[in-house]
């Protein structure tokens, strides 16, 4: 796997600019109106994260439902959560950025764009049973099987004499 040349500049380069808007945004409105816009979006992030979450939640159930693989629903689900994980974090530019992938055109737009590196995979599994048998279980009712005398010796099938 290559190495992401931006990932340095982003993990670096972000929090500077985070502070950089800060202060230029308290310059302009005062400290505690900052401070107010960033506990709102907070509030407003989880809010939307809930309610939108709740919809993509929604929009997975019924392609599932459909017989049809969720790719771009999970794919949107993930963008959802991304931006309100944005929002609930202190900072202007990751506010913008997360209000924008909540808008369903951004998200669309990215799904065009990542859709032909996106592969969805699907996976079987299946629990080992308990009694120790990995072997398809037949289920009979009592017309679907008959009983013989005598059965062979040392079987829980033969039957028992009375006593």
């Amino acid at each position: 796997m290559r190495p992401i040349p931006f990932l340095p500049v982003v993990l670096f380069g972000l929090p500077i600019l985070e502070i950089a808007v800060f202060i230029l945004v308290g310059r302009e409105i005062g400290v505690l109106p900052t401070l107010a816009l960033v506990i709102l979006s907070g509030f407003v992030g989880l809010s939307l994260l809930r309610s939108q979450g709740l919809d993509i939640l929604r929009q997975i159930q019924a392609e599932l439902d459909a017989g049809r693989m969720p790719g771009e629903a999970v794919f949107h689900g993930a963008l959802v959560v991304a931006a309100g994980l944005l929002l609930i974090l202190p900072g202007f530019v990751s506010d913008i950025v997360g209000i924008a992938l909540f808008l369903p055109p951004v998200r669309a737009a990215i799904w065009r764009m990542l859709r032909r590196r996106v592969e969805v995979v699907v996976m079987e599994t299946r629990a080992p049973r308990q009694d120790g048998y990995d072997r398809p279980v037949v289920d009979l009712d009592a017309e679907d099987y008959g009983r013989r005398d005598g059965g062979a010796p040392g079987t829980p099938w033969r039957r028992l004499p009375p006593n």
